[in-house]
């Protein structure tokens, strides 16, 4: 739209110009020439009166007398004067003009002829002016009609892209983004209507959401106490054939818990996410206010290598468990200063958020399954790092070991474009909140 307003303003500007430009250019050429020339007949006028007194009077025709009517100062432009008396004698002032020129010529009534000529040259340059005034006056109005299609173009824009943001978070599971208005009355209506939409979203959302969490918590809770007491009943028998329906039975179990985590899974991802524009350093910094102490306790160093304008798109509290995760096992399994960096990926916007240490790295025989669950070095449940690459993928990126000595684990995430910077377009989304209690409730992570 924005491109659109300037070419149509830029457009008008253009055609107005011309038509004006031209014709006033032309016009005022002509009227400066003919005032020239006006000047000039007056001044032959009025010199062939003097003339014509002179020789009534019997006084002498003298150059001092032409002097007067040669001009080339007061605004006058300069004329070749000559007189030819009518006993041949011819008395000339002012530099004779060479080349084409326009002659102006009187006859007094005693037999006197005036002539005063004016160079071609010199008319042709003052018109010359007053087309270069006319070219100024339509290149200022040229620059004022853009600079104003810009303003204006911008004016209209910057709202229908925070219109459109708005709606990017609507989308991506922000239900209320905050909407301001913009002072163009139709954006208005549909920045309005927008927010009554995300309310009404909002309130199913927040159905549905609490449905999945009343399922969760009532399949999860039996589920279980039967694997429970299937696990008790197999340690206590002393029967193969009741262990074995039993050992059975617990697969059975633990199927259908899986069935349950995958179908919750769906109703998440048919819902749509939950990321917003962050700042990256933001969650960086929380993570590294969490982990000062542990690391300092263990004499080691977390460093923080993240600029300060980087933003992206994700959920704040799953990308903040994601680098929990990460650190976590930087903590436990490696060695020396653990670094959290980011940096640009490919063209597209991209940005990657790299968690390194100068440990040991990741085993040969691990590393192409270090993902998977319950696959473990031995000192974590192997549930961590698989957590942690579903909710990286839930926001649409994706976790990967770059590299596997020393290890390198890689997240990359949607950039936001610098046309939609979260401190100027964008809606704000909820802010991270600082849980310092997490990290104590959840067990090891590989």
């Amino acid at each position: 739209m924005r491109r659109r307003v300037l070419q149509a303003t830029i457009a008008a500007v253009t055609v107005a110009v011309v038509l004006l430009g031209i014709p006033l250019a032309f016009f005022g050429a002509r009227l400066v020439r003919d005032a020239e020339l006006r000047d000039l007949a007056d001044r032959t006028a009025a010199l062939g009166r003097q003339v014509e007194t002179r020789m009534v009077t019997d006084r002498p025709v003298t150059e001092d007398l032409l002097e007067v009517y040669v001009g080339g100062k007061d605004g006058y432009l300069a004329a070749s004067v000559s007189v030819a008396l009518p006993d041949g004698t011819r008395v000339r002032a002012g530099d004779p003009v060479e080349g084409r020129g326009y002659p102006q010529i009187v006859r007094t009534d005693s037999g006197a002829v005036v002539l005063l000529t004016m160079s071609w040259w010199d008319v042709f340059w003052q018109t010359a002016r007053v087309v270069a005034l006319v070219i100024a006056a339509a290149t200022v109005a040229f620059v004022a009609g853009i600079s104003m299609a810009s303003w204006q173009a911008r004016r209209l824009a910057a709202p229908l892209i925070y219109l459109a943001a708005s709606a990017e978070q609507l989308g991506s599971g922000q239900v209320r983004p905050r909407l301001e208005p913009s002072g163009v009355e139709e954006i208005d209506l549909v920045a309005a209507e927008l927010a009554r939409s995300a309310d009404r979203l909002a309130g199913r959302l927040a159905a549905e959401r609490q449905f999945a969490a009343d399922a969760s918590h009532q399949l999860r809770t039996p589920l279980t106490a039967l694997s429970m007491r299937l696990e008790e009943i197999t340690a206590a028998t002393e029967k193969e054939e009741v262990a074995e329906e039993a050992r059975i039975s617990l697969e059975q179990v633990e199927r259908l818990v899986t069935v349950v985590d995958d179908l919750l899974t769906r109703s998440r991802r048919s819902q749509g996410g939950t990321t917003e524009a962050v700042h990256l350093l933001d969650i960086v910094h929380q993570q590294e206010e969490e982990w000062f102490s542990s690391f300092a306790a263990a004499g080691r160093r977390l460093v923080v290598e993240v600029p300060g304008r980087v933003a992206v798109l994700a959920t704040p509290g799953a990308l903040a468990q994601v680098l929990a995760t990460l650190i976590e096992n930087s903590l436990r399994h490696g060695g020396g200063t653990t670094t959290v960096r980011s940096r640009p990926s490919g063209g597209s916007g991209a940005i990657v958020v790299e968690v390194t240490d100068e440990g040991p790295g990741v085993p040969d025989d691990l590393a192409p399954r270090i993902f998977e669950r319950e696959v473990t070095s031995g000192a974590g449940t192997g549930l961590g790092l698989a957590l942690a690459r579903d909710l990286v993928a839930a926001d649409g990126g994706r976790l990967e070991l770059a590299q596997r000595r020393p290890p390198v684990f890689a997240i990359f995430l949607a950039g936001v474009p610098r046309t939609l910077d979260p401190d100027v377009v964008l809606p704000r989304g909820a802010l991270v909140s600082n849980r310092r209690t997490w990290r104590r409730r959840r067990g090891p992570v590989r």
